[in-house]
């Protein structure tokens, strides 16, 4: 996380304080000033949302911490232009800050990683800008109309204001303030040159009324004493579905969510019943950068009856949807609940379970009428997704699996259901086979599907993290087993080849020749050694046993050590391929144990298995390239 640099540190209470941004931190802050925003104006849209937060936070504490007590004053935003030296003002009365919420808030851009929001960066201006939101960079668009800003703010339940002031040239400085304000915070710009229409009523009316309408607090403009009120101040999500338009909705997605995409999905639904609620949510079109995130934090925000509760710390939608933004508004929890309250709240269990459930169908039912949009949504949100497939407890694991879309080795570019799945199984296939790696192009040449190919039986490619986690608690589906390809004793004859040739008949004596003389070459190197049924063209391949776990599951046991050591293999052998002949035949001569050493070895190399002497490897492998010769 990059941090704020202390300059100069004063002996006196009230002197400034001087910081100075960490050198990613200031180049971001130039890339946002100069680069990321096509339509200067969203400046403002970003400082009355940033002041709508502080008075929702504001509203609650007033219900729940003691030392936060209501001022009598009406919470709301107002907007004050002073032509004459050139300064526009917002100011709201909620939540503040202090001297320590003020140089972290204000002195730390790109709190979710400023290098990765650097990176991501394309200089295409139309993508570049719903990067901003997701990273918290808000309030630094000021700096495209303004010289300088001056924040002066007083936190709820304290005594001293504070002062944080910059010129978006490197540095800051944080002061005490003489200023008598109540709780709340004060932006005051200074209004550059060339920026002067930000001073004009009109133009103030206007941008408020495109992007700040459904702000549930009043928004008033004040000029020369007079006092316009810009908004309708009710809040979006009580409105009837007629009675909003497509931009309205994208507005409120950009207010809730801080971001400049519009919404993939919209879902706007009042429930009635056992529960009642409101819940106006939506998914991304862009991916957050945070969904990877190791504290997987939640986005969505509960009120209960219009009044912002939390969206932190709050069970309101499971894990695996945490891509959703949006808000659910409750009629059945009080006013006064607190947040530890909350963490074992029926009514929110209750609303957890109907909201997944929602979600999984509109996803189920996107996926069936609009296949090419939702495989944009799977790109983006698939991985998170099926962190639920996980979970013991979710009762909608069914319905999960319903939506979750693979890579097959027949579907190419595309992602199928596992219903299409079972649709496309051949006559006499009774399983859903699948095989883990860590990249698609690997495991579509792994020798493990040369059989399932051969025969043409599709075999589902996984290649996210979580899947090595999910199919160990997923068995089937639908009465299919669902079976990992890389587990010894695979029996696919019974399906029909292709072409619907005959098996070729094989030698017993050969096959025992073969398996005894790569016993005897590999030793303990290997659990045992078995006359493969799946491999086609390769000589060899690795696979664990039975109710083992998976090479790839193994290996990140072992990168994390949860696990002392990595368990033998069994090695499968081809035994119509030359090479393994030639063993079998020859067994007593060195180039056969060579060979032998030689084949095992390749096998670890295409499952990503560590080679026990990579040196000895490579010398054998020149010598056999010596023989050639």
């Amino acid at each position: 996380m990059p941090t704020a640099h202390k300059q100069k540190t004063e002996t006196t209470a009230t002197a400034p304080e001087t910081f100075e941004f960490g050198a990613e931190t200031g180049k971001l802050l130039k890339l946002v000033i100069h680069s990321l925003y096509a339509n200067k104006e969203i400046f403002l849209r970003e400082l009355v949302s940033n002041a709508s937060d502080a008075l929702d936070k504001f509203r609650y504490a007033a219900l729940t911490d003691k030392h936060v007590e209501q001022s009598g004053d009406d919470l709301k935003i107002s907007i004050k232009l002073d032509e004459a030296n050139q300064i526009l003002t917002v100011t709201d009365n909620g939540i503040g800050m202090n001297r320590d919420d003020l140089v972290e808030n204000l002195g730390t851009i790109a709190r979710s990683g400023t290098q990765a929001f650097i990176d991501a960066i394309t200089g295409d201006k139309k993508n570049d800008i719903s990067l901003i939101g997701q990273f918290g960079v808000g309030f630094y668009s000021s700096f495209m109309v303004a010289d300088e800003a001056v924040v002066i703010s007083r936190k709820a339940g304290e005594e001293q204001s504070w002062e944080w002031r910059s010129k978006a040239d490197g540095k800051y400085t944080v002061t005490q303030s003489d200023e008598q304000t109540s709780h709340g915070t004060t932006i005051k710009l200074h209004i550059k040159e060339e920026c002067k229409e930000f001073l004009d009523k009109h133009r103030i009316s206007h941008i408020v009324h495109t992007y700040s309408d459904h702000i549930s607090f009043p928004v008033e403009l004040e000029i020369d004493g007079e006092i316009q009120n810009l908004n309708t101040g009710k809040a979006l999500w009580t409105k009837q579905k007629s009675e909003i338009t497509e931009e309205q909705y994208t507005e409120f997605y950009k207010h809730i969510a801080h971001a400049g995409d519009k919404p993939w999905m919209t879902l706007h639904n009042k429930v009635e019943g056992a529960i009642q609620y409101t819940n106006l949510l939506f998914i991304p079109s862009v991916k957050p950068f945070d969904l990877f995130h190791p504290d997987r934090a939640t986005r969505v925000r509960l009120y209960v009856k219009k009044v912002f509760i939390s969206e932190q710390n709050i069970d309101l939608i499971p894990k695996h949807l945490r891509f959703l933004r949006g808000i659910v508004d409750s009629e059945d929890l009080p006013l006064n609940i607190s947040r530890e309250t909350l963490q074992h709240n029926n009514v929110l269990r209750k609303i957890n379970t109907a909201i997944t459930k929602k979600i999984l169908s509109e996803l189920k039912d996107k996926a069936k009428k609009e296949p090419e949009e939702f495989a944009k949504f799977w790109d983006n949100f698939g991985a998170i997704l099926k962190e639920g497939l996980c979970d013991g407890t979710d009762v909608s694991r069914d319905l999960l699996l319903e939506v979750c879309h693979f890579r097959t080795t027949k579907s190419g570019d595309k992602a199928i259901s596992l219903d299409s799945y079972i649709e496309n199984m051949q006559e006499g296939q009774d399983k859903i086979y699948y095989l883990s790696g860590d990249n698609l192009e690997s495991i579509k040449n792994s020798p493990q599907v040369e059989g399932f190919i051969k025969k043409d039986i599709e075999v589902i490619l996984l290649t996210d993290s979580v899947d090595d986690f999910w199919t160990t608690v997923n068995h089937e589906y639908k009465g299919k087993e669902l079976v990992s390809i890389n587990r010894s004793g695979l029996d696919i004859e019974g399906i029909k080849d292709k072409e619907e040739t005959e098996a070729t008949a094989k030698d017993d004596n050969s096959t025992e020749n073969a398996i005894k003389a790569f016993k005897d070459i590999l030793g303990d190197k290997i659990l045992n050694v078995v006359a493969s049924k799946k491999l086609s063209g390769s000589p060899v391949c690795l696979s664990v046993q039975e109710g083992s776990m998976d090479m790839r599951m193994e290996r990140f046991l072992l990168a994390q050590n949860q696990l002392a050591k990595a368990s033998p293999k069994i090695l499968e052998i081809n035994i119509t391929n030359p090479l393994v002949k030639y063993i079998g035949e020859n067994a007593a001569s060195e180039k056969a144990r060579e060979l032998g050493l030689l084949l095992f070895d390749q096998a670890c190399i295409v499952e990503g298995e560590a080679i026990a002497n990579p040196g000895e490897f490579s010398k054998r492998l020149n010598r056999l390239l010596e023989q050639l010769l």
